[in-house]
């Protein structure tokens, strides 16, 4: 089936109007996107900075802020980790519920770095090792916002893909194709686009010699007895290429494949599945006119009337990490108890279990995302995080429906509001409100609300809207983002 983009923008700058003001919605839009969604006091902030302002911020805020200090562990190998008795999957575990922390905290560098581990993917159980599982995070992270081709050249050495790719069995008497196979087709080409076998026979001639392993959880170095030294012919070009020249090459010949690849993956994961091939083509001469540097394009995207056009708000499918942390961020519900385990292993039952994608084309996300189980565990997901921040504090839910209602005591208005602030694009029917609004209303009399006595002070107000909140996390339309 052919989904069909119906946006009539382009990438000029998105200037508010009457037809598409700046507003609450846009900056959840642009907030959900980006990031994990606004928190209330980000909403003002953006309404009053504006659309630019506020873009431009997020972007070279996350950018620029300081990265979590390296952990103990993050160089030993497993004889460190036996010696000190600390245990190597725990570390990764509380390595990974750090970073769902940081999104919850910030989230535009997080959802970045999230689209890059499903684009150079790596398995963790593939060299169950924290310490490496450290070290290619540090990777993505430290290039995410940075040059594509500088990106390219040291993920290719991280041990972490050397192993999951099995580039450090690669050598000059046992050659192994597998990265550079997924080099051309998975991280910079796309498959069967611009390349031959041929290419793949002599790029992994070109990838030997990370073949110095002594430990496991080490290192893996250059060793010069692995590598080819003869000559290779890539892409039409002859030479005694090594992984560093043979990159050089690739960006060299087929930088316009590449920039088109990754604008198009770019696009589907910010955008919409339902690509618009002329703002990916404008995206991939930004790309290409800023020698590879991947800011431009983020900031083009974000900035650009396509981006807040109707036709691509709410058309994404919310994977499990944008399902949990935008429920607490957008509603600024804090913390409860056991909420980084809750959460880890939640993600993980609903199909994105952190550092272990499915293959190495990574999650499909979007429609996959869901089927006839998993739906039922998104549904008990947001039913035992409604339930838990219910019970941390029943101050929570009241405080945040008073400042979204400037303490309105209908429970129309109030499940409009509610409903509305979850919700992308609001839902299709009025009876879907007034279902909202008996769900609210609960076992509580009838003649509270038509006297007007019932508010949101009442010690029921918070269970109230706990059933609300789970009613709503129901809704299709809740999953979408």
């Amino acid at each position: 089936m052919v989904i069909t983009n119906c946006a009539t923008t382009g990438l000029e700058t998105y200037v508010p109007s009457e037809e598409t003001p700046w507003d609450a919605a846009r900056v959840q839009h642009l907030f959900r996107r980006i990031g994990f969604g606004a928190k209330p006091d980000e909403i003002a902030q953006a309404l009053a900075d504006g659309p630019a302002a506020t873009v431009n911020r997020l972007l070279d805020e996350a950018a620029s802020r300081p990265q979590r200090p390296a952990p103990e562990w993050a160089y030993w190998d497993y004889d460190a980790f036996q010696a000190a008795e600390v245990d190597v999957f725990a570390t990764y575990v509380q390595w990974s519920q750090g970073y769902i922390q940081e999104a919850i905290d910030y989230g535009v560098r997080e959802k970045l770095c999230l689209f890059w581990q499903n684009h150079f993917v790596t398995k963790y159980e593939s060299y169950s090792c924290s310490s490496l599982y450290y070290q290619y995070l540090k990777v993505i992270t430290d290039n995410s916002f940075g040059n594509l081709k500088d990106f390219v050249t040291e993920i290719t050495a991280t041990p972490a893909m050397l192993f999951f790719l099995n580039g450090f069995e690669n050598t000059k008497d046992n050659p192994n194709e597998n990265y550079a196979r997924e080099l051309f087709e998975l991280f910079t080409l796309g498959e069967n686009n611009g390349y031959t076998q041929e290419d793949i026979v002599e790029a992994s001639r070109a990838l030997t010699g990370f073949n110095g392993w002594t430990s496991y959880c080490g290192a893996v170095e250059w060793a010069s007895w692995g590598f080819d030294s003869s000559e290779k012919t890539v892409f039409g070009r002859t030479g005694n290429y090594n992984y560093g020249t043979l990159i050089d090459v690739l960006f060299e010949e087929r930088g316009e494949l590449i920039a088109r690849f990754i604008c198009g993956k770019l696009y589907a994961f910010y955008v919409n599945k339902a690509m618009d091939e002329a703002v990916v083509n404008d995206m991939a001469q930004i790309f290409l006119d800023n020698n590879f540097n991947i800011m431009p394009v983020l900031k083009a995207l974000f900035n650009s009337a396509h981006f807040f056009d109707d036709a691509n708000v709410g058309t994404l499918m919310k994977s499990p990490m944008d399902l949990m942390i935008s429920f607490l961020r957008q509603g600024d519900f804090g913390e409860f108890d056991n909420l980084m385990n809750w959460g880890f292993w939640g993600m993980a039952n609903m199909g994105q279990y952190l550092g272990e994608p499915p293959d190495v084309a990574g999650w499909k996300g979007d429609r996959a995302w869901i089927d006839s189980n998993r739906i039922t565990l998104r549904w008990e997901f947001i039913d035992g995080f409604s339930w838990a921040v219910h019970n941390r504090s029943e101050t929570t839910y009241p405080e945040f429906a008073r400042a979204l209602t400037d303490d309105s005591n209908s429970p129309e208005v109030i499940a409009r509001a509610v409903v509305d602030y979850f919700i992308p694009k609001g839902l299709v029917s009025e009876d879907a409100y007034d279902l909202a609004t008996d769900v609210l209303k609960w076992d509580v009399p009838v003649n509270y609300y038509d006297t007007g006595e019932w508010n949101l002070y009442w010690g029921s107000a918070s269970w109230q809207i706990t059933v609300l909140l789970r009613h709503i996390g129901r809704m299709p339309e809740f999953q979408l983002n």
